[in-house]
């Protein structure tokens, strides 16, 4: 906590870029009544983030229209995801107390700015996490996810060599958005930012092509799976599973996914041609590592695909070195990646890493000739319009990694069951009182 307390002061003495074309810290209408909140005085229940550890379901001020590209949804789905849980442990740094989280939404265009084109009140769309321009280098090339001009934070800035796109529900490190768990989302740059639905695409599958599906495709394609390649990927939450599909969806002749917990019988159950691994039942004397190469001809996979993370540690060294603040991140999991697969193998790093690490095995990576490949956030405008396609065909089933469907004023209490991977919970659906009857074959809701 210490740590994201002196990055937000140091941002506060450096100051902003002067890059951003939309305004920056809005993540709580409440922080400026007068400018965010909407003038009726309406409320809304949001998920807010108030200090390590520990998040709320609050009443907050409806949000506004504030610029003139801006467009106020109401949100009638949202979802928790695996990188929530970093900003609820404190993980990214410049969180503030009073933060709207949720990076995933859909909705309902409720109002919206005079300069706002190709949208009208009531469309159904879901967001991109991301909040892209539209205009600059990287969004003329669809790579929404860098944008240029949405986001100015300058500790980001210096620590990374440049700067991601502005990001919803995501802390001041990423400019400083409100989210979307909540009844209602301001979405700057709305005709660039958010996606029609159309009418054969419920919001229980529709809601995911704001991250889930993306950043699972993304890490597939960008890591270069082809056909043939024997795949290994660490992580067995949502993203792991759609990435084990994907694989095979492009030509992968075996997956095998790693993890400890029942989420690799899940997996397998929707999956039955995928092979599994549990790290906490390894034979005496064996690893991660051994294993893998035993599985596979002696030589290892020929990809390892990372879905998991950099915060949680395995060993002891590495978890004091992250509670001491000596690293940001555990260098474990990309090591046992390098080391597992063959030569010239490559490594795709999706899960989120968010500044530095020791102990890493840059000798074998060099020796071997293993690609490591940081896959970066995903930029959802590439691929969102051919993914849903791909929903509307029925080749992609985003159903099948949701396993539950809860009302947002039991979210918070969901945050802790979710971070203890307690209750089955894979990927859930978020419904608020706008949501739609829920779609055949979707969960039914659960009360906590």
């Amino acid at each position: 906590m210490a740590l994201s307390q002196v990055a937000a002061l140091a941002e506060k003495a450096l100051g902003h870029k002067d890059n951003s074309i939309i305004e920056q810290d809005i993540t709580n209408p409440a922080r400026d009544r007068a400018k965010y909140a909407d003038p009726s005085g309406e409320t809304m229940k949001a998920l807010v983030w108030t200090g390590k550890n520990t998040v709320e379901i609050q009443e907050v001020p409806k949000p506004r229209v504030v610029e003139d590209r801006d467009v106020v949804l109401k949100v009638t789905g949202s979802t928790l995801c695996g990188s929530d849980l970093h900003l609820l442990h404190g993980s990214i740094v410049e969180m503030q107390k009073g933060d709207i989280l949720g990076h995933e939404f859909c909705g309902t265009v409720e109002s919206m700015g005079d300069a706002v084109k190709g949208l009208s009140k009531g469309d159904r769309v879901v967001a991109s996490f991301q909040i892209a321009c539209g205009d600059c280098y990287y969004c003329k090339k669809k790579w929404s996810s860098q944008c240029e001009r949405t986001n100015s934070n300058t500790l980001e800035h210096g620590m990374y060599g440049g700067n991601t796109a502005g990001m919803f529900g995501y802390s001041h490190f990423t400019g400083g958005f409100a989210g979307g768990q909540a009844e209602y989302v301001r979405v700057p740059l709305g005709d660039v930012n958010l996606l029609k639905l159309p009418d054969n695409v419920p919001d229980e599958k529709g809601l995911y092509l704001s991250d889930v599906l993306a950043t699972s495709w993304h890490c597939v394609v960008d890591t270069g799976v082809q056909k043939g390649d024997i795949v290994a990927v660490w992580g067995a939450g949502p993203i792991g599973q759609m990435v084990a599909s994907f694989c095979f969806m492009n030509g992968a002749s075996r997956v095998i996914v790693i993890d400890s917990n029942w989420r690799l019988d899940y997996i397998k159950e929707k999956y039955p041609k995928v092979e599994t691994l549990n790290f906490n039942s390894l034979p005496k004397g064996e690893s991660v590592t051994s294993q893998l190469k035993k599985m596979v001809d002696g030589r290892g996979p020929d990809i390892a695909l990372e879905c998991v993370a950099g915060e949680y540690p395995k060993g002891w060294a590495h978890y004091f070195e992250l509670m001491s603040g000596a690293e940001t991140d555990t260098s474990e999991i990309i090591n046992e990646m390098i080391t597992s697969v063959r030569n010239f193998g490559r490594c795709g790093v999706t899960g989120v890493y968010a500044g530095f690490t020791n102990h890493f095995n840059i000798g074998s990576l060099m020796e071997r000739g293993v690609r490591l490949i940081g896959n970066g956030q995903a930029p959802v405008h590439l691929y969102w319009e051919n993914l849903l396609k791909m929903i509307q065909s029925g080749e992609i089933e985003p159903l099948d990694m949701v396993s539950h469907r809860i009302a947002l004023e039991d979210l918070d209490k969901v945050y802790y069951k979710f971070d203890k991977r307690e209750d089955g919970l894979q990927k859930i659906f978020v419904e608020t009182k706008f949501s739609f009857t829920a779609a055949k074959g979707t969960p039914s809701l659960t009360k906590y």
